[in-house]
């Protein structure tokens, strides 16, 4: 037998002990509501109030107004998966100083939003509760800019809405390819579930600095980390994660990749080249995960797919060019969205 050492547990049992506390969820800096109650706003945050599958449900959202002269435009930000209205912070601050109006949203099952306990996501669904919300705020005709997931919910809303859409931006979007159709892995909601459960601030940095920020990492972004881990430490923490679960489902099931071509608005691409998302990737064969994730080919493909599509390149910038670099993007998106 091995000696202890004079402590009570042999040294075998001691480094197993500390094996499992070092393998515990890294605590986030701050911790929030459900509905991300008590993380600031970077701006006032108002809250749209409807019925959507026989419950009350509500959206919050930023409506920020043009801070120079008005162009008599309205700007529609629409955010990523592990975003919220918040991110795009830098971009509302340009755009409005711009002379746009400017509305970000929280979709159901994010952030200020509501988590349902039920809930049967789709893109359409999602569409037609922001078209619910413009409709409120008296915002008939817009620019949507979507990032991320943010990407295809604002590819569906320009199919479904095009007299409503004045032109389309997409920012990294996903779902420039169909990752299922390529042999990515499904996974049952029950399995996101018990993935997102497992969601900490330290594995969120970890997925961003190499995703987001192409392996960089400035002070600035901390408060990000802080927003998403905050929210999944805080008491809605398994709501906010089987919430989380049926929207993955939702991403990996419900492509927009094959309607592209459909599209019948004004379309600009933003593509950061570096970017490797892909949904699945991490439990895909090797040869399959080989092949999935090349922004800097996917964007190319499909800007072709695109009619009369723009496509701006950002390179070696990853998943959030928006974060990564606000002044060189928003100075690009504002100049982009003017050209049109």
């Amino acid at each position: 037998m091995r000696p202890t050492f004079g402590l009570k547990k042999p040294l075998a049992a001691l480094c197993a002990s500390m094996a499992l506390f070092t393998a515990a969820p890294v605590l986030a800096a701050n911790v929030y509501g459900e509905q991300l109650e008590g993380f600031r706003y970077p701006f006032t945050l108002q809250h749209f109030n409807f019925s959507s599958q026989q419950q009350a449900l509500s959206m919050g959202y930023m409506d920020v107004n043009p801070m120079q002269k008005a162009n008599g435009q309205t700007v529609v930000l629409m955010h990523g998966n592990n975003f919220c209205g918040a991110t795009w912070e830098e971009s509302i601050r340009a755009l409005s100083q711009a002379g746009y109006r400017v509305v970000a949203p929280d979709q159901i099952g994010f952030c200020s939003a509501s988590k349902p306990d039920n809930y049967q996501y789709s893109f359409q669904q999602l569409a037609d509760n922001t078209h619910q919300l413009l409709a409120q705020l008296g915002v008939k005709k817009a620019i949507i800019v979507g990032h991320s997931t943010g990407g295809m919910l604002a590819t569906r809303y320009a199919l479904m809405y095009p007299d409503a859409t004045q032109q389309l931006v997409l920012v990294n979007p996903s779902g420039l390819e169909d990752w299922k159709a390529k042999g990515a892995p499904w996974r049952s909601v029950d399995q996101w579930y018990q993935r997102e459960l497992k969601l900490d601030a330290a594995g969120i940095k970890k997925y961003e600095q190499h995703t987001y920020y192409s392996g960089q990492w400035k002070p600035e972004y901390d408060k990000w980390v802080d927003m998403l881990a905050g929210l999944n430490a805080g008491p809605g923490h398994k709501k906010v994660a089987w919430n989380s679960a049926l929207i993955y489902d939702m991403i990996f099931t419900q492509p927009v990749f094959y309607e592209f071509g459909d599209l019948k608005v004004p379309t600009t691409l933003m593509i950061g080249t570096a970017d490797t998302t892909a949904i699945g990737s991490d439990i895909a064969l090797t040869e399959v995960k080989a092949t999935l994730g090349h922004y800097n080919v996917l964007g190319k493909d499909v800007a072709k797919r695109i009619p009369g599509s723009r496509l701006i390149e950002f390179p070696s910038m990853g998943h959030a060019p928006q974060m990564a670099a606000p002044e060189k993007f928003n100075q690009t998106l504002i100049e982009a969205i003017a050209s049109r």
